[in-house]
């Protein structure tokens, strides 16, 4: 593994903010930190630059003990939120400073800031301060800045969140293609549910200290771990008791949880189900036209559903009573979770998940 944490515990005050996360990341991986805000993302990321000081556990870089070194020492490139550049050096100046503080010599300087201004789309602005750039330019070049002393892993904190949608999708797929390109160990932390799962290699599910679950952006979707995981990634309903819903049931007597995506539920025409006895009875609350289908919101024994609809079908219109086979749940009580198929169907679907 090119970076190993081990035990890792951080405290503020009484406040328990990293609780004994344990990962390890391959060389060249992209790994986004996911979570919602105060989960301790930011924490953990500030502990590998060596800028907060774990109370336990182990830090390793490329077989490495990095705990007792200085953040200059341990060859990361940071990218903050707010950019932190210099207000007043210009582009080439910020992208320099790095290596001009390793007291690299002219010609090395000269040549590593052109590779980095190419790299970045920033030819031209090189004797721009930061004040004269969009939002987006300055983003480059602060990652730019990152990259020009050539670390070994590069961090990121919220890169996109001060920058606007349009310009934070189109950064999004150059941050990924730059990476793939430098080849760089490289993590990131967001909050933002499709900007890890369109950037990330894997993802990493912080919530209050813990790490919940680590994967594939579709091993977390297909196969949540936890509860948490489960609830946090993607659209759903969370219905109390599994027992309402037909084909489920609580297990053991004990209450049982169901999660409902949107991929899990069929809705049609009263007629257009062969399974009646799966089938629930709906009203059609909304209709939500996506482009290639119908997003529909259906309700069902109080509980307000959400699905898709092809076009190719014939229209569903709001108020309208409906079919809705619900194929299957992720369910969870206190002592476990799992993927059940709905047991009354009479010709079981594969599962997609």
């Amino acid at each position: 593994m090119h970076v190993e944490v081990r035990g890792l515990n951080k405290h503020f005050g009484d406040f328990h903010a990293v609780k004994d996360v344990n990962f390890g990341i391959t060389k060249g991986h992209l790994i986004g930190l996911l979570g919602p805000s105060g989960g301790g993302k930011t924490s953990i990321l500030r502990m590998l630059a060596g800028l907060e000081t774990p109370d336990s556990g182990e830090i390793v870089f490329h077989g490495k003990t990095v705990n007792n070194l200085p953040p200059q020492e341990r060859e990361i490139g940071f990218v903050f939120q707010n950019y932190a550049l210099f207000k007043h050096m210009t582009v080439y100046e910020n992208i320099a400073f790095g290596l001009k503080v390793k007291k690299a010599n002219k010609h090395t300087i000269q040549n590593r800031v052109a590779e980095l201004v190419e790299l970045t789309g920033l030819k031209g602005f090189e004797k721009r301060y930061p004040h004269q750039l969009s939002g987006g330019q300055r983003q480059r070049v602060a990652f730019a800045r990152a990259l020009a002393p050539e670390p070994q892993l590069l961090l990121l904190d919220e890169p996109f969140a001060a920058i606007d949608a349009k310009i934070r999708q189109e950064l999004r797929s150059w941050l990924r293609e730059l990476i793939e390109r430098v080849g760089i160990t490289s993590i990131f932390v967001t909050h933002d549910q499709d900007e890890a799962i369109e950037v990330a290699d894997e993802i990493m599910i912080i919530n209050q200290g813990r790490l919940e679950q680590k994967g594939t952006p579709w091993d977390i979707y297909k196969e949540p771990k936890t509860p948490f995981v489960a609830t946090f990634i993607g659209e759903s309903t969370l219905i109390g008791s599994a027992a309402e819903l037909k084909g489920f049931h609580n297990t053991g007597g004990k209450p049982t949880k169901a999660l409902i995506r949107p991929e899990y539920i069929e809705v049609g025409h009263l007629n257009e189900f062969k399974m009646a006895s799966a089938t629930e009875q709906g009203i059609v609350k909304h209709l939500h036209f996506r482009g290639s289908e119908w997003l529909v919101e259906v309700e069902v024994n109080g509980h307000k559903l959400v699905t898709y609809r092809s076009l190719e079908k014939e229209t569903l219109t709001p108020g309208q009573e409906i079919a809705v086979l619900v194929h299957r749940a992720y369910l969870f009580n206190d002592e476990r979770s799992w993927i059940q198929e709905n047991g009354l169907k009479e010709d079981p679907m594969p599962v997609f998940i």
